[in-house]
């Protein structure tokens, strides 16, 4: 089911149809995948084909110790979280994956959960929480909650993972996911390492991973890899 939405989010922007698209990337019902649709996707199918059509998406762009930052949140919460090196190409590549949403800039409230990001960036700590509107396959969704259970401080490997959200064999899915994960730092995809303990791939680096990795154990002491629940 995880591989068929990977599928079908691929391809709805490409058919002419969303019900093309759905048989497409292999569901024999339309009406099972309308169901489970919204968790799936994020939002209805219409509107992630039509690049967020409808939607109203706020974003602005800072800067913190790690370069560029760029925060994006729609009416459910933060959608984005961006790290880079240009400020221009963050911004680009934001309003590609959503073309056609209503994009408004920031207003004194937004700057303030901006801040509140950029805080979470530069003193990690456990008490951090912001409201996300998190997208992604139901796999996907899985994974990422799994990683927002490892504590700051505390580094799980993609096995780990994998077996604790009960798919042991699916170590290369999890580390799809963790690479899908578009709310840096929220959703911590740096705390996953390799069995060695060794870094590996980080979407926005893997320096900027070595970064968040130093920040944590320098508020929890040495990083340790958190047991299996």
């Amino acid at each position: 089911m995880a591989r068929r939405a990977e599928r079908l989010r691929g391809d709805l922007p490409k058919r002419r149809t969303v019900t093309e698209a759905i048989y497409d990337a292999g569901f024999n019902s339309s009406g099972r995948f309308y169901a489970e649709s919204s968790r799936m996707l994020g939002m209805a199918p219409k509107d992630f084909r039509n690049g967020g059509a409808g939607e109203v998406i706020r974003f602005a762009l800072g800067e913190c110790s790690l370069g560029s930052i760029l925060v994006a949140s729609s009416e459910k919460g933060i959608c984005a979280i961006s790290l880079g090196d240009d400020p221009d190409t963050l911004a680009r590549e934001f309003q590609d994956s959503f073309a056609n949403a209503q994009l408004i800039g920031g207003n004194k409230k937004f700057e303030r959960l901006v801040a509140r990001v950029i805080g979470m960036v530069e003193a990690p700590n456990p008490g951090w929480s912001l409201p996300l509107d998190v997208r992604g396959t139901v796999f996907q969704r899985r994974v990422w909650r799994a990683l927002c259970r490892i504590q700051s401080g505390c580094t799980a490997s993609y096995t780990e993972i994998a077996k604790r959200i009960g798919s042991p064999k699916s170590i290369r899915a999890v580390a799809s996911a963790c690479a899908a994960n578009v709310i840096a730092v929220a959703i911590p995809c740096h705390r996953v390492v390799r069995n060695d303990g060794g870094l590996s791939g980080y979407r926005w680096g893997v320096e900027r991973k070595r970064a968040l990795l130093e920040k944590e154990r320098s508020d929890n002491g040495a990083l340790r890899l958190q047991p299996l629940r």
